[in-house]
């Protein structure tokens, strides 16, 4: 049985939004307005580990599309992305949930067009081990929602938005978790690890 681990960058207030300014958002861009120097070594180390420990990745269809842009040969030869992620995240098979979705871009690519909560499910009844889902907030909040996530990794940054899309916006019920870690990044970046306690009702 696998374990699905979701992973995202937020700011305090809990937006998901934009990160890199790629998407028009008008507050995007807010992950190097607020990371640089030994902030970015933290981070760029922990994300490494992260895809080293992970059997495979889990991808919403926009999110797919903003790695298979940037784990390309020319950002490695530029030296725009972790050598060791990239090539990491290159070869990891990948799961993308996308019922359009035609030409992934890259390899090691299996496309879930069918029911997403039942897809998935089969998904974590095959892999052995960590099922790691990279921002991909719309999929993220279903499986939340369907009791499907096994643990939560939040880089949270800090600065406030005030707006913009939130993991959280909307859920059926409570879903409590129990705090597993905390540790602090360079000198501005928090990480959060939680679990979701299944089964429990507050």
């Amino acid at each position: 049985m696998g374990k699905i681990v979701l992973t995202s960058n937020v700011t305090l207030d809990g937006v998901v939004q934009d990160p890199d300014g790629a998407e028009g958002f008008e507050l995007g861009g807010w992950f190097h307005q607020f990371v640089g120097g030994k902030d970015l070594e933290d981070w760029v180390a922990r994300e490494t580990q992260e895809a080293l420990d992970a059997e495979v990745l889990l991808l919403g269809g926009r999110t797919n599309e903003w790695f298979a842009d940037r784990m390309t040969e020319r950002n490695l030869a530029e030296g725009r992305v972790s050598p060791e992620w990239a090539n990491r995240v290159r070869s990891m098979p990948k799961y993308v949930v996308s019922s359009t979705l035609e030409d992934p871009r890259w390899s090691n690519v299996t496309v879930l067009r069918g029911d997403a909560v039942k897809e998935v499910s089969e998904l974590k009844r095959k892999v052995d081990g960590e099922i790691l889902a990279y921002g991909s907030y719309q999929l993220v909040r279903a499986l939340i929602e369907q009791n499907l996530a096994d643990e939560l990794r939040l880089v949270v940054f800090p600065v406030v938005l005030g707006t913009g899309l939130r993991i959280f916006d909307r859920t059926s019920d409570k879903k409590p978790l129990h705090l597993v870690n905390t540790r602090r990044m360079g000198d501005g970046l928090v990480f959060y690890t939680y679990e979701f306690v299944q089964g429990q009702r507050l």
